[in-house]
């Protein structure tokens, strides 16, 4: 993948189910359209929470991977 510029960068790590969501859902709300949110998290459910979550609400999930630590990475670019 080509280095993509991030925006904001949000720390989930140790937070459960809905948490990561919602704090998602509030991060993305402060940018502008275009811009990439940068979210990890420590949750098992966030891959497939992430890829329906974006999917829901339209935004474009441009990369979700497992880091090597265990965490899950993920790219979300605000569409609207």
């Amino acid at each position: 993948m080509a280095e993509q510029i991030i925006d904001r960068t949000l720390d989930c790590t140790g937070l459960t189910c809905p948490m990561p969501i919602m704090k998602t859902t509030h991060a993305i709300r402060e940018l502008r359209v275009g811009q990439v949110l940068e979210m990890i998290a420590s949750d098992p459910g966030s891959m497939a929470d992430m890829e329906a979550w974006s999917k829901q609400n339209q935004h474009e999930l441009l990369a979700a991977e497992t880091l090597s630590d265990g965490r899950f990475r993920f790219l979300i670019r605000k569409t609207h």
